[in-house]
C-alpha cells in the first residue's frame, strides 16, 4: 500500500488526519470499536502536534505480521521535542492546561506504540491497529 501523508497545523488538519485514518483503516480490515480507538489516537497526537510543535506530519500504510494487517500511522514534528518521555507519558502530566490523557492515552487505545524524541529537533510517534 502507499504511503498517505497529511500535513498537521491546524485543527481542521486534525480532522482530515482523523478520517484519513479511518477510511485507511476499513480498506484494511478494521472495523467496529477499534475504528474509534484508532481515531481518537490519532486525535490525540495530531491535536499534540498543533499545540506543541505548530506543524508536523502524519503518515498513514499499511503493514503486515504474521499474516494480519494493520494500519500504521507515523507522526512526525519538528517542536522543541520532550524533555523526559517517561514522565510525558504518565497519566495527568501535562506542560499545557490539559488533562495530559494524550500521549498515554493513544498508548493504551492502539496495539502497537512507539515514540522517540529529541530536544530541539522534533518528537516522532508511531503506532499500530492490527485487525482483529
Amino acid at each position: 500500500m502507499e504511503i498517505d501523508e497529511i500535513t498537521i497545523a491546524s485543527d481542521v488538519d486534525v480532522m482530515k488526519a482523523r478520517q484519513k485514518g479511518r477510511e485507511l483503516a476499513v480498506l484494511i480490515g478494521i472495523s467496529g470499536s477499534d475504528l474509534t480507538l484508532m481515531a481518537t489516537a490519532i486525535s490525540e497526537i495530531s491535536r499534540n502536534i498543533v499545540q506543541y510543535a505548530g506543524r508536523g506530519e502524519m503518515k498513514f500504510r499499511q503493514v503486515t505480521k504474521g499474516g494480519r494487517r494493520g494500519l500504521m500511522i507515523i507522526a512526525r514534528d519538528f517542536g522543541p521535542g520532550i524533555a523526559d518521555i517517561a514522565q510525558a507519558m504518565q497519566d495527568g502530566f501535562s506542560t499545557s492546561r490539559g488533562m495530559g490523557l494524550g500521549l498515554p492515552g493513544a498508548r493504551r487505545l492502539m496495539d502497537d506504540f512507539e515514540i522517540h524524541s529529541e530536544l530541539g529537533k522534533g518528537t516522532t510517534v508511531s503506532m499500530v491497529k492490527w485487525e482483529r
